[in-house]
């Protein structure tokens, strides 16, 4: 086959894959916010012959022979070219393990465990979804001997989300985060609490909607190429970088959830709008790696969007907003409140410093679950044990508890450690950052342009064109968590008056 007839075969190929995955996108972005509640029989069927179709396109030996061609002439090919062969072939070679009947049985699976997931979560009954969960477990542990049989189950999972990170790793990351916020954490609870009661007075949803209006705007989310929707578990799905959707919910006596659920997707969705155009319709024209958007999205709600000058700069707007709840507030006092630490049940409502033990508790059930050493039937009794060892707060039912994520549903399991990941990446990023740019300055103006376009620069633009490992060294240099701990604990003893005790 000539090179230039390849090279063709290789584009079709990609842009076929992106028709299959904008259509399974919008049935899922259809199926969790405006979908009738009754519905997932029907987009079952749709979704799993979808999922075989995908499966069969790609793990076709026609189109592996089209790969192997394509690697055996890869000095001849531009570096873009040769990083979609790389990719696809490492897709290949592990759809090519999984048989098409469990690819689809899969799909249909996550589609059923959505929706019962949903009606469980509604009713605190984690007995109607453990069966699911018991299926979920047992796909993802089969599926992880296909992905790569040389590796532990959980840490083929993992690498599924953050490639080149295992257990080891993790274990000591986790390590690290325990040892040194722990003992702040603790500190922390000795300390004059920070009043916040007044984001919890009654804000109505329509004028959060206006306001979160008004935040995609400071962050420079163009509304002809992003919309937001409503959903129970915000996300973020790209279509591509002319279209990507986010979503937020809205509480009417906690103002300050959707508001950083909105900077936080936002910050997912600045990620793949910034994507190169030269990479779109291909297997690169989407985030490295979760860990890698998770520095993004939480770059922004946490070390910007939590700031004091950013608070400060947008406070005003904020007050024209809800005049009637926050007329005697301060911006001060708003950015106290928001910045408050106090040990919780829900991750997504978790203050920026226990954040990342929420996260370790997932982390240590997934261990378990994967590896065989823990039965789905016993989650809630180790979450509930865990959450009072770790975080001290106990566990009134399922709903709040194990029920509250619907990562397990969609069958993300090894998804959890990239939440903390991303929340060191971007504070290593910040350190860097603001030995380039103004930071500080330019924030307090209301003006985002500068660190947006320094994330561009390093991040954003290459979509997956370079491993994970080096878009991280690209942006942060060598990787140390203790960057992420000292700006934890500079932030917080400053904010609760520990500094020098």
């Amino acid at each position: 086959m000539e090179l230039k007839e390849a090279l063709q075969q290789l584009a079709l190929l990609q842009k076929k894959m992106y028709a299959y995955n904008t259509a399974t996108s919008a049935l899922y972005l259809d199926s969790v916010t405006v979908a009738p509640a009754d519905t997932a029989e029907g987009r079952g069927v749709a979704m799993g012959i979808l999922a075989g179709e995908q499966q069969k396109l790609l793990a076709n030996p026609e189109v592996g022979a089209l790969l192997d061609a394509l690697d055996a002439r890869k000095e001849e090919l531009e570096e873009t070219v040769r990083r979609q062969v790389e990719e696809l072939q490492r897709s290949y070679r592990q759809l090519s393990r999984i048989p098409a009947d469990e690819y689809m049985e899969y799909a249909i699976l996550t589609n059923e465990a959505s929706d019962v997931w949903h009606k469980a979560k509604e009713t605190s009954d984690f007995e109607l979804f453990r069966p699911v969960l018991e299926k979920l477990v047992a796909f993802n542990r089969k599926f992880a001997v296909y992905y790569d049989d040389s590796r532990k189950p959980y840490d083929a999972l993992l690498n599924e989300y953050e490639r080149g990170t295992d257990m080891e790793y993790l274990d000591q990351f986790f390590g690290v985060i325990r040892e040194r916020l722990v003992p702040l954490i603790h500190a922390i609870k000795e300390a004059p609490q920070i009043d916040d009661s007044f984001l919890h007075r009654h804000y109505p949803a329509e004028a959060q909607r206006r306001f979160s209006d008004y935040l995609m705007e400071v962050m420079g989310l163009d509304r002809r190429h992003c919309t937001i929707g409503e959903t129970e578990h915000p996300f973020t799905l790209e279509f591509n970088n002319k279209d990507v959707r986010i979503t937020t919910n809205y509480k009417e006596d906690n103002v300050a959830d959707s508001m950083y659920s909105v900077i936080h997707e936002g910050g997912h969705a600045k990620y793949e709008l910034g994507v190169r155009d030269d990479l779109q319709y291909t297997c690169l024209s989407s985030g490295v790696s979760m860990g890698v958007h998770e520095s993004q999205s939480r770059f922004y709600e946490n070390i910007i969007g939590r700031s004091r000058p950013f608070v400060e700069t947008i406070f005003p707007k904020m007050q024209e907003f809800f005049p009637e709840q926050l007329g005697d507030v301060t911006a001060e006092q708003m950015y106290l409140a928001v910045n408050r630490v106090e040990p919780s049940l829900i991750r997504t409502e978790a203050d920026e410093l226990t954040y990342s033990l929420h996260v370790l508790i997932r982390y240590e059930i997934e261990k378990q679950l994967i590896g065989g050493t823990l039965e789905v039937k016993d989650v809630p009794e180790v979450w509930n044990r865990l959450y009072r060892e770790y975080l001290g707060v106990e566990v009134p039912d399922d709903k709040h508890g194990c029920l509250q994520d619907s990562h397990w549903s969609g069958g993300a399991f090894g998804y959890f450690p990239s939440y903390a990941l991303g929340s060191a990446y971007g504070a290593q990023m910040l350190k860097n950052m603001e030995q380039e740019i103004d930071v500080w300055g330019t924030v307090a103006l209301g003006d985002l342009s500068a660190v947006s376009g320094w994330l561009k620069e390093k991040v954003h633009q290459y979509g997956s064109m370079m491993e994970p490992a080096d878009v991280v060294k690209h942006a942060c240099g060598a990787f140390d968590p203790t960057v992420y701990t000292d700006y934890l604990t500079k932030k917080y003893s400053e904010i609760y008056g520990l500094s020098g005790k």
